[in-house]
């Protein structure tokens, strides 16, 4: 009678075989490489997305010059035209300045009134429109940007589309006295109310 084999045999190789252990590292790499590298990437393109940073203005940039090329009283807007070699800094200065004269109560002496005799103010409500090309600051665009986005384009056939318009915006300042938090909102570019906006928009206060 032969004797009793034990679990090691002469000739046979104990333990898991290398081949088996090599493909597991294998495995738990590629894991590694699919799963966890994508998501970091992911979260790291959401933080991206929008627009970029903080702009750079420039405290030495002359104020600009502009006109008032048209009035739109039934949407209490209206559109302002400045050069076209008018730096962002420049167009930043100009929507300072007219908060500031909004809260001295001399805008009416720039910006016709929008809400004349209103008992808050004669711009209670405004949405001014800075363009440096006067084709997209007429009454029709201006209608299609008070509109917004998502009005119905079908409707309005002849008038420019709302998202050719929107970037020809240089600045856009809005004003809402019944707005008590925030009664003064400016951007580069331009943003609707349901948050689509033109792809320089910047916020400037």
């Amino acid at each position: 009678m032969g004797e009793d084999q034990g679990p090691y045999q002469e000739g046979k190789r104990a333990g898991v075989h290398p081949l088996v252990v090599v493909f597991g590292v294998l495995l738990g790499l590629w894991l590694f490489v699919a799963l966890i590298i994508p998501s970091s990437r992911n979260k790291q393109a959401a933080s991206t997305e929008g627009p970029a940073g903080p702009m750079i203005e420039d405290p030495e940039a002359a104020p600009v010059i502009f006109k008032v090329q048209s009035t739109v009283p039934d949407m209490n807007a209206v559109s302002v035209v400045v050069p076209p070699q008018a730096t962002e800094s420049q167009v930043v200065g100009l929507l300072k300045r007219l908060k500031k004269e909004r809260l001295a109560g001399t805008l009416t002496d720039l910006i016709p009134a929008t809400t004349p005799g209103h008992k808050l103010a004669d711009h209670a409500v405004a949405d001014i429109y800075v363009f440096s090309n006067p084709t997209y600051a007429e009454t029709d665009v201006i209608r299609t940007l008070s509109r917004g986005a998502h009005a119905p384009g079908g409707l309005y056939p002849d008038r420019v589309p709302f998202e050719v318009a929107m970037e020809e915006i240089r600045g856009h300042y809005r004003i809402d006295l019944n707005n008590t938090g925030a009664p003064d909102t400016a951007s580069i570019g331009f943003a609707d109310e349901s948050g689509v906006h033109s792809k320089h928009y910047r916020k400037v206060f």
